[in-house]
């Protein structure tokens, strides 16, 4: 007996620290697996980029996917379901002129580059919105076109975008995107200072639409939204090209929700993309990079 109470205490010590391990194991997995920076089916110790979870795509879901409680939330339009099928027949060129406009094409397209030196002067606007009605023809999942362009030009709301932007970039480059993400970076000598954010004469902000809006309130399932916007933005920085105009990509990271906010669109929209837009400066300079040669991205089979 006397030797089973000086055991007592130090028995009870070491199940205290087991249950203590069991308990900071399991949290720690189930931070792991719900973490910014985790994917489902990493491998341990993989290290994934940090990304903007509003950028999340969680939109593929349809009335039976979600909660039992939101079913009535979710509609179905019936309004197109016989759509009258017509007969298409594009312009066919011959084989050599077919030949010389995919050389032209390319050789335009090759020109484009991420230019951040935009000068202040004036685009007619009548190009701008031919642009972003060039980009409306793009495919997207059962023709939802889940996609909403809006074009800012008043000064004080690009500068308002400007410090929303530099606030959340200064915060990715500090401490979310990590050291090597960082240092890709550097050689592009590109920080969260974003001065053409003010100098671009327009701000073109694209948003996808999660979910579309019935005319009786219901919500419509806008399938492979995120992809079907993508492309639409493709079509954009080609259509930019074509006229002359300069951009860069950008994608302000963990900026969306105040952006949304400040542009007053609706909850169902998440932003994609912003795009500076304008006349490239005349002291205007790029990186001198190099492309990939076609035989490093084309498999035929």
């Amino acid at each position: 007996m006397a030797l089973l109470s000086v055991f007592t205490p130090v028995l009870a010590v070491v199940l205290c620290l087991v249950i203590g391990f069991v308990l900071v194991k399991s949290w720690d997995t189930k931070t792991t697996s719900t973490s910014p920076g985790k994917s489902k089916g990493a491998t341990k110790g993989e290290k994934r980029p940090w990304v903007d979870q509003d950028l999340q795509d969680d939109t593929e879901i349809t009335a039976k996917e979600d909660d039992d409680d939101a079913d009535d939330d979710w509609g179905d339009n019936t309004e197109e379901e016989n759509l009258t099928q017509l007969p298409y027949s594009p312009q066919r060129y011959p084989e050599e002129t077919m030949l010389q406009r995919s050389k032209e094409f390319y050789t335009l397209m090759n020109q484009r580059r991420s230019v951040r030196f935009i000068r202040p002067e004036p685009v007619p606007r009548e190009v701008i919105d031919h642009v972003i009605h060039t980009a409306g023809t793009a495919p997207s999942g059962a023709h939802t076109e889940p996609w909403t362009f809006v074009v800012v030009s008043d000064p004080d709301i690009k500068h308002q975008i400007r410090l929303i932007v530099e606030e959340e970039e200064e915060m990715n480059y500090r401490q979310r995107m990590g050291e090597k993400w960082v240092q890709d970076l550097a050689k592009l000598r590109t920080n969260w200072i974003k001065e053409y954010l003010d100098v671009a004469p327009y701000l073109i902000l694209i948003f996808k639409q999660t979910y579309g809006i019935l005319p009786n309130g219901k919500k419509k399932t806008h399938y492979y939204n995120e992809i079907s916007v993508s492309i639409s933005c493709g079509i954009l920085l080609a259509a930019l090209q074509n006229v002359g105009l300069v951009t860069v990509t950008s994608t302000p990271l963990n900026c969306g929700p105040k952006l949304r906010l400040l542009l007053k669109r609706p909850v169902n929209e998440k932003l994609l993309l912003l795009l500076p837009v304008g006349y490239p400066a005349s002291d205007a300079t790029v990186p001198d990079l190099k492309r990939k040669h076609l035989d490093d991205i084309l498999v035929h089979v």
